[in-house]
């Protein structure tokens, strides 16, 4: 197993905004890590990359097992050599992932030279060679342009780059296609699922698009409100959701001869970490909510194909 994340639990100052959480994957295979804004996707990313510091924040709970290392009591002069040359990171937002000031060659010829040791002639060709893998046209002329000169979807493309460029084993892929148009989403997913299938990489996807996630994803770890709600083989997750609540985010998935105003969406917000409900925290939103669901906090299992919900509410979840 390439990436094993155990009963994983963060905390920030006096608040825990992620509890319990468990996922796994291998090489070759990608992992669906989905759910709404504010679910914890991205402080999960930050947590198995070592960047918790940065936000105050740090593992309460858990491990994170890289390759067979835990990564959560490695000092940072250990993380170090872990990020970047074994674990790449596509940030965000392509649009501001980028240095304005600095030339796009530069900005990714770093990364080989400080992780492979590559001398400046050298990692500028493994920078031409990476940015014309990823069909980026022109791309020696490319290395001379400042950020502000390329579109969205090339910028995506760099940064993809820069996280290839140490040769890793893992990439985590931060809602990559934020702020792209439909068309250049389709060319970034379709990319990184080439690359996991070409070079036997692991990639971790956040993203809150269903959609996204039924093409490309072969398991899915569906994330609400700090906590796992289902963990489970991506065909068998659409097939026969366990949990209300990755039947409410398929249902919010548009479909081909669909009526007008039929789309289902999913009442209310998720709730802030200062004001988590007792019990499961989807019960104020879930339809298929019974009193207990208000009192009894569901138990969390890292078992793929099981649901982190009470009886009686998952077996609404298919019915």
């Amino acid at each position: 197993m390439l990436l094993s994340v155990s009963n994983l639990s963060v905390r920030i100052g006096s608040v825990e905004p992620l509890s319990n959480i468990s996922f796994a994957l291998d090489r070759g295979e990608i992992l669906g890590l989905v759910g709404e804004s504010g679910s914890g996707k991205s402080l999960t990313a930050l947590a198995v990359t070592g960047l918790l510091p940065l936000i105050g924040g740090r593992i309460s709970a858990g491990e994170v097992v890289f390759d067979g290392t835990d990564l959560v009591p490695l000092p940072e002069a250990r993380l170090r050599s872990y990020r970047g040359r074994r674990i790449g990171f596509v940030t965000q937002n392509p649009m501001t992932a980028l240095d304005p000031v600095q030339r796009i060659g530069g900005q990714v010829d770093v990364v080989s030279r400080l992780h492979l040791g590559l001398a400046p002639s050298a990692a500028r060709a493994r920078t031409v060679e990476l940015l014309t893998s990823l069909r980026i046209p022109e791309a020696a002329a490319i290395c001379d342009a400042y950020p502000h000169q390329l579109s969205g979807g090339m910028k995506q493309r760099i940064v993809i780059a820069m996280a290839l460029a140490g040769e890793p084993d893992l990439i985590i892929a931060d809602e990559p296609t934020t702020a792209l148009d439909v068309t250049v989403q389709a060319q970034i997913i379709h990319i990184l699922g080439e690359l996991v299938r070409e070079r036997g990489l692991g990639l971790v996807l956040i993203t809150h698009d269903m959609g996204v996630v039924a093409q490309v994803c072969d398991r899915v770890a569906v994330l609400y409100a700090g906590r796992l709600a289902e963990t489970r083989d991506a065909a068998a997750l659409f097939a026969a959701p366990a949990h209300p609540y990755t039947a409410a985010l398929i249902d919010c998935i548009p479909r081909d001869g669909m009526a007008p105003g039929s789309l289902s969406g999913i009442p209310g917000t998720v709730p802030s970490v200062l004001t988590y409900p007792a019990g499961c925290r989807f019960h104020p939103r879930c339809a298929s909510a019974t009193a207990e669901c208000a009192t009894q906090t569901p138990r969390n299992t890292p078992l793929p194909g099981a649901a982190a919900c009470l009886p009686s509410s998952a077996g609404a979840a298919n019915g």
